[in-house]
């Protein structure tokens, strides 16, 4: 195999970069600090009480890249009383916020499902805010299997 000048030149340039760059890069995944951080900017610094909230997700996610979930909040939805939004966090993706539902009284009902793509095992947090300010919150870990083995 006979290499040119232009593909020697940037394998080179390519080898550079890589060592210049290589000690500073860290893999792209969020903490838990994080998470917490994105939680606390949500419910306004309130501690999310349990209850009222229910995230469904499966225990065992065998394709990480379409993992189902599906919140729904207890709540009259009339004016007086409703679901202003629920948030949904992944602890473990480079950003942890996924989904951000709005609510209104004439949504009739405080239910959404969408999927996510989880790289790995982690925790997947819903959050509520209430129309009258209370939050509440419901966690759940999403075991991600890699060809049949856990994750």
């Amino acid at each position: 195999m006979q290499v040119t000048r232009r593909q020697a030149l940037g394998l080179s340039a390519g080898a550079m970069a890589f060592v210049a760059l290589g000690p500073g890069l860290k893999a792209a995944r969020a903490d838990e600090a994080a998470t917490e951080k994105m939680l606390m900017e949500f419910t306004g610094g309130k501690a999310p009480a349990s209850g009222k909230i229910t995230l469904t997700a499966p225990e065992i996610a065998e394709n990480g890249n379409t993992v189902p979930i599906t919140v729904s909040v207890e709540s009259e939805m009339t004016d007086a009383s409703y679901v202003e939004s629920v948030t949904l966090l992944a602890d473990g993706n480079p950003n942890p916020a996924v989904a951000t539902f709005n609510f209104t009284p004439m949504s009739g009902e405080a239910t959404a499902t969408t999927r996510m793509r989880l790289a790995r095992t982690q925790n997947v947090v819903a959050v509520a805010k209430m129309s009258d300010g209370s939050v509440f919150m419901d966690k759940k870990q999403v075991k991600v299997t890699i060809g049949g083995c856990g994750g």
